[in-house]
């Protein structure tokens, strides 16, 4: 397990509400100077990126947890943040350094009203995970099962209730003295990321969700959920079946084992529709930490203290937005997800359009690629520049959980497709139900489909559709204004034509005229015949001149 070791200030229980202030504060000033001298230095290059985001994590470190999950919440936003911040806060989950045995010791013992000689076996005193909120143990209960013990950092309640008081603050301070910071409404978004955080250190929850979940997918064996020990489990302590596996994304253990590749990334990418289409209940955080390989191919499932919820879809709207997402539909996608609560829906909604159409086109048949965000980002900080758009929490989970998915799935099959490895759970989704309806709706989407594919529009039918389609999503105005400079551009260049042929024209013919008279007649016959040349081209620039001006009338 790889940890780092800093003196944590947050760890000490006389950790003063002004202390914590000024050094939230402190980093904050220091990290915009950084900020400020780059760009006045113009230092923007990636290896400065990077420098600057290892510097970052290692304060988000050292301010605690809050600001762990902070740091991991934004490894999820390649639409606001460098992709090197993102490489750089994407490690967070590994780098969490683990605390003393000896206080998780003596937390286990407080909540659990025993001696841990009374509870346990045997008690492995070094920790097999290290995480933001709390590490895990191994032991052995006296009925002899194996299991393993989360243990919550101490005093975490307590720097959640400061670490709101002092972001709120900071807020508050940004949106009386800074013009345009009130518009983002970042006091909404801290509100729900803290309502979050508190869920995630009540252990009995997480107890309560592990049932959920296992419920959920009780008709499949092939997804395993370890149990929760209730007689052992507090608000602070949770304790679970000991559940061992391969971990997900050790693909050469899972060769050695002859656990077959394809079907193990269509049966993580159809349980994850699964949570989120059928169940509305999903795992929002499905490293590879959380999820490990049985010996059969199953999966298991550990960690369910990140679980969201959002607005299932009943079967027939679950193969309309399948189909949707064939015909590359994005106006029926951006639907679904406005009904599910994944998107607040805005008086202009041509950005996401246009958001949810690349994202169609790019990556349904195909792996997640973040580097190509960048093609649109500048677009993207635009539309929140000139219209502030909040994604609902849940949304940015399943960007989350998605991009993390795809990640385990390229690094087991590098040619694996996004579409392909969903369509399991979409013929199951058909063949679950008799319904009339479904199948009457199945037919149709179908017929819509084979449509498209066998009736191809002609070239001009295309170009028309495109163009309506750049239209409708706002791309047009950006394209005019470059056509318009192109356009300006060859007007000045036709008339500088126009003007060296009229002098070309002028010059023949006057020293044509001058010569004819003279013993050097015969340069005079070539100066006529250049003339009538530069006379034509002067004539035909001036015609695509003409033309050209009264086009841009």
């Amino acid at each position: 397990m790889r940890s780092l070791q800093y003196n944590l200030s947050w760890d000490y229980q006389n950790y003063s509400p002004f202390q914590r202030q000024w050094d939230i504060f402190l980093v904050a000033l220091q990290f915009s100077w950084f900020i400020f001298t780059d760009f006045i230095t113009r230092n923007n290059s990636s290896r400065q990126y990077h420098k600057r985001a290892k510097w970052l994590v290692q304060k988000l470190i050292k301010l605690g947890p809050t600001f762990i999950k902070i740091g991991q919440a934004l490894s999820t936003r390649p639409d606001l943040i460098p992709l090197e911040y993102i490489e750089e806060f994407s490690l967070l989950q590994d780098r969490v350094p683990p605390f003393l045995s000896e206080d998780a010791i003596t937390i286990i013992e407080q909540e659990l009203g025993e001696k841990l000689d009374n509870i346990y076996e045997e008690f492995e005193r070094v920790p097999i995970a290290a995480a933001s909120l709390g590490q895990v143990h191994l032991g052995v209960l006296k009925t002899g099962e194996k299991v393993v013990i989360k243990v919550q950092r101490k005093g975490l309640e307590k720097l959640f209730k400061l670490d709101f008081h002092v972001l709120k603050t900071f807020i508050n301070l940004g949106d009386r003295f800074l013009p345009g910071f009130k518009k983002y409404e970042l006091k909404l978004i801290y509100q729900e990321f803290f309502t979050i955080l508190f869920a995630e250190i009540d252990y009995i929850k997480e107890g309560e969700n592990a049932e959920r979940f296992s419920y959920n997918f009780q008709d499949d064996p092939r997804i395993i959920v370890p149990k929760v020990y209730w007689q052992y489990t507090t608000k602070k302590i949770l304790t679970l079946e000991y559940l061992p596996g391969i971990k997900i994304n050790d693909k050469e253990t899972l060769k050695s084992k002859n656990i077959p590749l394809k079907p193990l990334i269509e049966l993580g990418i159809c349980t994850y529709l699964k949570q989120l289409l059928e169940d509305g209940f999903f795992q929002s955080d499905p490293h590879p930490g959380n999820m490990a390989v049985n010996k059969d191919g199953s999966i298991i499932f550990y960690d369910f203290g990140a679980m969201a919820e959002v607005k299932g879809l009943a079967q027939e709207q679950m193969v309309q937005t399948f189909f949707a997402m064939l015909r590359k539909d994005a106006d029926q996608v951006l639907d679904t997800l406005i009904y599910m609560g994944l998107i607040e829906p805005v008086g202009d909604m041509t950005a996401i359009k246009r958001l949810i159409s690349f994202s169609l086109a790019r990556f349904l048949d195909k792996p997640i690629d973040i580097n190509a965000f960048r093609e649109i980002s500048t677009e993207i900080y635009i539309m929140f520049e000139q219209q502030p758009f909040r994604l609902p929490p849940q949304m940015t989970f399943i960007i989350k959980a998605i991009t993390t998915l795809d990640g385990i799935a390229r690094n087991l099959d590098p040619q694996y497709s996004l579409l392909s490895a969903s369509q399991p759970f979409f013929r199951r989704i058909t063949r679950s139900s008799a319904s009339n309806n479904i199948l009457l709706i199945l037919a149709r989407q179908g017929k819509l489909f084979l449509q498209q594919q066998f009736q191809k529009p002609s070239p001009l039918e295309t170009t028309i559709q495109n163009f309506q389609e750049k239209l409708e999503q706002g791309e047009l105005q950006i394209r005019i204004r470059s056509l318009e400079n192109e356009r300006i551009s060859k007007s000045l260049y036709l008339a500088i034509k126009v003007l060296i042929y009229t002098c070309l024209t002028g010059f023949s013919l006057l020293n044509g005229i001058l010569l004819i008279s003279t013993i050097y007649h015969s340069w005079a016959v070539i100066l006529f015949g250049l003339t009538g040349l530069f006379t034509f081209l002067l004539l035909r620039s001036l015609i695509i001149l003409t033309v050209s001006e009264k086009l841009l009338k």
